[in-house]
């Protein structure tokens, strides 16, 4: 389980994708204080396990599948990437409830300055916008977000500066690919109100069939 709170803005080292093997290699320093084999990292929002570590970073190994569905597939030597380490059960909440598997990828509709803020257009997928709501938590590429503005096929928030000089936003421009995961609270009230709705019309049907 992550926060949402980017550690560490880290840059990919050596990327394998192969038969046999496919891995991602990345350089860091910060969260190489306290890692170790087996250890949970989300990358660009994305939780990988660590495989190896140095001095100098870590390797993961990615399913083919996790490069096709989510941003990493568009990853290349020296691309920068948000990282987080899981939370420590006595550590601060900062952000909001991340379990590191996206839902899928949005595509930056446009960037606009907004005095010392950047707004963000992001366009999404109808089953992604139905589990956004204003005001509500968005983790874009692994940082823990409030939505500004939700509409028919894209959503905004607005970052300061921040959250730009630290995490991978601030290098993106538009058209790039973004990782997206839904509130996994919202997600799972959209669950019970969906089975709800079932029970109502399984329902519905027996009664008419009496």
């Amino acid at each position: 389980m992550f926060t949402g709170i980017v550690e560490e803005l880290g840059t990919v080292a050596r990327i394998i994708r192969g038969s046999s093997r496919q891995r991602i290699s990345i350089g860091c320093s910060k969260i190489l204080e306290d890692i170790h084999i087996g250890d949970s990292i989300a990358v660009n929002g994305v939780c990988l396990t660590v495989v190896k570590f140095t001095d100098h970073g870590f390797s993961a190994d990615v399913m083919n599948e996790t490069f096709m569905r989510s941003s990493l597939g568009a990853l290349k030597s020296g691309s920068p990437v948000d990282l987080e380490r899981a939370m420590l059960a006595g550590g601060r909440f900062g952000g909001h409830i991340v379990s590191g598997h996206i839902d899928g990828t949005g595509v930056i509709k446009s960037i606009r300055l907004d005095a010392n803020a950047v707004w963000f257009e992001i366009k999404a997928e109808k089953k992604i916008l139905d589990g956004i709501v204003e005001k509500g938590s968005i983790t874009i590429d692994g940082i823990s977000l409030t939505v500004a503005e939700v509409g028919r096929d894209s959503f905004k928030v607005s970052i300061i500066p921040h959250t730009l000089q630290e995490t991978v936003l601030g290098h993106r421009k538009n058209g790039d690919i973004v990782n997206l995961e839904n509130d996994v609270v919202g997600k799972y009230i959209m669950k019970l109100l969906g089975k709800e709705e079932q029970c109502k019309e399984s329902r519905l049907k027996e009664l008419l069939m009496i």
